[in-house]
């Protein structure tokens, strides 16, 4: 028996196919993270969230239970008796009518007790706590057991859709996208309004299946509302969505209106539970104009998600360009004779004294001896005093063009509106370096004086033998090192001759040759640890990048994810040959 095209789109629509597609098109949408305030994402932003919103409350997990009981939503205007007329077709109470307004209290959803199953936590609208008794909670769903509600229905009291309290507004709203069947509440003085029609107007566009009630309506009233109803009903897409009337009646203190009152409405409601093709007639259509409705925009999504990483890319630019400015000036500064002043060129003079230490060194006469010990008495308390200055200069310097990064980076983000929001938005100030900059420089300032200590042990080979050598220490040479690199090739007049005492210093005990090489890797080592200070600093401005987790082909995902449910939503929805060729 061959199958018709109506088969074919229902079994491609329900088929594993499909659901996977759209679990990935919901992977695609949360990796097409849109955080930056560019112009326009705002609205693209919401509309991301809730089409997130309405796989994850309704789609995705209806695919997954299509045998479950068609989920009735009965929402609409304040005032229209929602709770009454649940009560009422239910035949008892199961749903408090709100006296005040606006009603705060969470959702109401009653079920026949052998559907029990279908509405756990890992079910339709996942994120609602499932509680038994009535609470404010506007995060849980109040579920109740009835015998009274047919197996394969189930009827869900929702907050006002035009509720002056804004939660109950938006829960209305998620409660509706949730739905399999939406059973519309206005009344003869609200049946006009605005805001009921905009969801009115969202159902049509989404093919969800709607039936309207006009509730609370004078006899004398009925035909004529319901008629001007019925008209603007089908001007906006619904004329073929049901319509009933309940006039207005005695309430019983039970909160129930007179059964005949409800009558039709419950015999409508009894038809589709006995009816399984019908009730999945109204999934396979309210499924099927969901799916269709949130495939829209989402190509405008994976170009704002470009747009994001585009920005997201200018503001690294801009970032890294402040910083490898102020990079390079500080590398220039630490070895270009800046540092040679005030308190460390005062130390480095009382280490080398007026050249009486290199002339010790270089004496050939017999008394050489008692020269070496002369010059260098009190040398090595001296050497640790030209280590700390050198530490002390190296970290204000290190700590002051830190603050002009930052600074600098700042006022460069603050240009654009989106990275000036960043900067106002993060967690630290970020046009001030980081609280523990100091401390990371003296650490790096000390690892690499332990460093030039090392250098000079093991490249000075036949030397460490020598008079000169044991003379001076691997302290006093390390220290004479560091002062040479810093002092650069072209020092400071005050400093140039004892800047120029440290490079004989070096050579004399050393040679020409390992001198050299020392000074060279000193330099690289120095230059290197500055620019990896800097780099932790200017990864602040990284950080809520990576937070984002943005992916480099995060549109493209998205497009990929959005064709494929086209694919499968058009190849649902067009007739086949005989051939079985589209």
């Amino acid at each position: 028996m061959s199958t018709s095209p109506r088969d074919n789109e229902r079994d491609e629509m329900t088929g594993s196919r499909m659901l996977t597609a759209l679990v990935r098109l919901r992977g695609a949408l949360q990796t097409a993270a849109l955080p930056l305030d560019l112009p326009g994402v705002a609205g693209l932003r919401e509309h991301r969230q809730q089409v997130i919103d309405q796989l994850e409350d309704y789609v995705i997990p209806r695919l997954m239970s299509l045998d479950a009981p068609l989920l009735t939503v009965v929402g609409g205007s304040t005032g229209a008796g929602k709770s009454t007329l649940v009560n009422t077709v239910v035949g008892h109470r199961v749903t408090a009518p709100g006296v005040l307004r606006p009603t705060t209290r969470s959702p109401v959803l009653a079920h026949h007790p052998d559907d029990a199953q279908w509405f756990g936590q890992d079910r339709l609208l996942p994120d609602l706590r499932r509680v038994t008794h009535p609470t404010n909670d506007h995060d849980c769903i109040q579920l109740v057991a009835t015998e009274a509600v047919p197996q394969g229905i189930a009827i869900l009291d929702a907050p006002d859709v035009d509720s002056v309290e804004e939660r109950n507004r938006i829960l209305a709203g998620q409660l509706l996208a949730a739905a399999d069947l939406w059973l519309f509440v206005t009344s003869a003085a609200r049946y006009s309004d605005q805001v009921p029609w905009e969801y009115l107007k969202m159902a049509a566009e989404r093919s969800t299946s709607v039936a309207l009630v006009l509730d609370r309506t004078p006899d004398e009233a009925v035909e004529t509302v319901s008629g001007h109803l019925a008209r603007m009903m089908a001007s906006r897409g619904l004329k073929d969505s049901p319509l009933f009337a309940v006039p207005e009646g005695q309430v019983t203190d039970e909160g129930l209106l007179p059964t005949a009152h409800v009558a039709e409405i419950r015999s409508w409601l009894e038809a589709l539970a006995a009816d399984k093709i019908a009730r999945n007639a109204i999934v396979q259509q309210t499924v099927g104009g969901s799916i269709r409705i949130l495939t829209r925009r989402l190509y405008q999504l994976a170009d704002a998600a470009d747009e994001q990483l585009i920005a997201i890319g200018d503001l690294s630019t801009l970032v890294e360009r402040q910083y490898d400015i102020v990079t390079k000036h500080l590398t220039t500064a630490v070895t270009d004779g800046t540092l040679m002043r005030g308190d460390l060129l005062t130390r480095w003079q009382e280490f080398v004294g007026s050249g009486e230490l290199i002339q010790s060194l270089e004496a050939r006469v017999g008394f050489v001896r008692e020269r070496l010990v002369n010059a260098i008495k009190g040398k090595p308390q001296q050497a640790e005093r030209v280590a700390v200055a050198v530490e002390t200069g190296l970290e204000t310097l290190i700590v002051e063009h830190g603050e002009t990064a930052a600074a600098r980076a700042a006022v460069a983000w603050r240009s654009t509106t989106y990275g000036a929001q960043l900067v106002e938005a993060a967690n630290e100030d970020l046009s001030r370096a980081t609280r523990d900059l100091r401390r990371r420089a003296v650490a790096e300032i000390q690892a690499w004086q332990g460093e030039l200590q090392e250098l000079v042990r093991s490249e000075s080979g036949d030397a460490r033998a020598s008079a000169r050598f044991l003379a001076v220490g691997v302290r006093g040479l390390a220290v004479a090192l560091a002062v040479v690199v810093l002092g650069g090739e072209q020092p400071p007049a005050a400093a140039s001759e004892s800047l120029r005492l440290g490079v004989r210093l070096l050579e004399t005990v050393l040679g020409p040759g390992t001198a050299g090489l020392l000074r060279h890797k000193a330099r690289a080592s120095l230059e290197q640890r500055i620019e990896t200070l800097l780099a932790g600093e200017r990864n602040r401005y990284v950080a809520p990048a990576d937070q984002w987790q943005l992916s480099s082909d995060a549109g493209e995902q998205l497009r990929a994810a959005a064709r494929r449910v086209d694919d499968l939503r058009y190849a649902a929805t067009t007739p086949k040959s005989p051939g079985g060729h589209l």
